[in-house]
């Protein structure tokens, strides 16, 4: 299935044709989600994990329709700290904010996950991703799997997110060119 700019669409992991290790959505025992969003993009995987671990690219791409990045900061090391901060149309922030736990350069990135919404809001529970890049044929399979969703709502909402993301970061790789 072919996306705009040329890239498969982003699927659900049990929907996506070629399979995939993961389990797709899915609740655990204590009620909490699990998504799996994955992209075809036609660039290398040592690209895209520079795009989406230098602060400088990760700030002009990251972010679904109508969403902008105006901050980000990224200590990548296991245990280093990452923050993103979300611009939304109508003004207000959503800082994205974790750890990471897994470092693995060009293959695979785990971290956790806490959303806020300004400085007075307490963040959300503590979720968990991991973004993997697999070599394929002619690009990479941007493979990313959110978990510890706390609701079905959220669910939703990371889901389309996740998808407006990977939309930005195969626009962004086209135009850089061979950068």
């Amino acid at each position: 299935m072919q996306g705009e700019g040329g890239g498969r669409d982003a699927f659900d992991g049990d929907d996506h044709p070629d399979g995939d290790d993961f389990d797709g959505d899915s609740f655990d025992e204590e009620g909490s989600a699990d998504l799996v969003v994955r992209r075809f993009i036609a660039s290398d995987p040592t690209r895209l994990f520079r795009f989406w671990t230098e602060p400088e690219s990760l700030r002009r791409w990251w972010g679904p329709k109508g969403v902008t990045c105006p901050a980000a900061q990224i200590d990548l090391q296991p245990g280093g700290s990452y923050t993103i901060d979300n611009l939304l149309p109508d003004g207000s922030v959503i800082r994205i904010s974790g750890e990471f736990e897994r470092v693995d350069p060009p293959h695979e990135l785990v971290f956790s996950w806490r959303v806020s919404a300004g400085d007075a809001s307490p963040p959300q529970s503590r979720q968990r991703v991991t973004v993997r890049f697999e070599t394929a044929a002619g690009g990479t399979d941007v493979v990313v799997r959110h978990q510890r969703i706390p609701d079905e709502a959220t669910r939703v909402n990371h889901r389309e997110g996740w998808i407006g993301c990977l939309e930005g970061l195969e626009r962004y790789a086209g135009t850089e060119g061979s950068a």
